[in-house]
């Protein structure tokens, strides 16, 4: 069974879910019904210690290749299939991987403002409980002690914001253009128009997606001390 015929490889907290159920829209498309799969990751199994809640994170990894291909099977006939996972481009190996596995597949890159990501992921989890530091600088600060403690990428804060390295690398595997790289603010101020630049991307019918549904957006609840035990119990 073939594999994907394009990824929306990043970044994290930039539109990738919205984006993800917009285009599972397109009738020429057909999006993995798994939003993240996490598939090219690893070479297997996932890893087994990291921060709070990257266990549950973990078990939720399609690793094995037949569950993989698996995702894609009911796609109709001649439908470009597609999948989301907006870590793939932070992580070199999983560039690596891509090129070994898809290389002619088409890419897509949302970027958004580094300072504007690292807050909303950083709120994103403290939102659910997980993030124990409720002060964003004071998270970040502890990024490089987190890393060494082997905390999922949803944790690097910074990290995941550095853009720069993380296409440069890119570029040593893909050509510019198999990969199409556009702005947050494009998705949130011009969806229509952002829409079709990708569906000509992709080389499918424009004209057929006007809108991006909400999708995946977090509250900051405020520091109360229901919020706080219930963030301990979580824990």
């Amino acid at each position: 069974m073939p594999l994907p015929d394009f990824l929306t490889i990043g970044a994290p907290k930039a539109g990738t879910t919205a984006l993800h159920a917009a285009l599972a829209r397109h009738p020429e498309l057909f999006l993995s019904p798994v939003k993240e799969p996490k598939f090219f990751l690893t070479d297997g199994p996932p890893p087994t210690r990291g921060g709070p809640g990257d266990a549950q994170t973990y078990r939720e990894h399609i690793w094995r290749r037949e569950d993989y291909e698996a995702l894609f099977g009911a796609a109709p006939p001649g439908a470009l299939t597609g999948e989301s996972t907006p870590f793939y481009l932070y992580d070199p190996a999983a560039q690596r991987r891509l090129r070994a596995a898809v290389p002619e597949a088409r890419l897509i890159v949302v970027l958004r403002d580094p300072v504007e990501r690292a807050h909303s992921n950083w709120t994103h989890l403290w939102s659910a409980g997980l993030e124990p530091v409720g002060d964003i600088v004071r998270a970040c600060g502890e990024e490089e002690q987190r890393i060494r403690a082997g905390w999922a990428p949803f944790w690097h804060y910074r990290g995941l914001g550095r853009y720069g390295e993380q296409l440069a690398h890119l570029f040593t595997l893909f050509p510019r253009e198999q990969v199409l790289v556009f702005r947050y603010r494009d998705l949130v101020d011009r969806p229509a128009d952002t829409l079709d630049r990708i569906c000509r991307f992709l080389g499918v019918g424009t004209g057929v997606l006007t809108e991006v549904p909400r999708e995946n957006v977090t509250a900051h609840p405020e520091p109360t001390r229901g919020h706080r035990l219930l963030s301990r119990a979580l824990r």
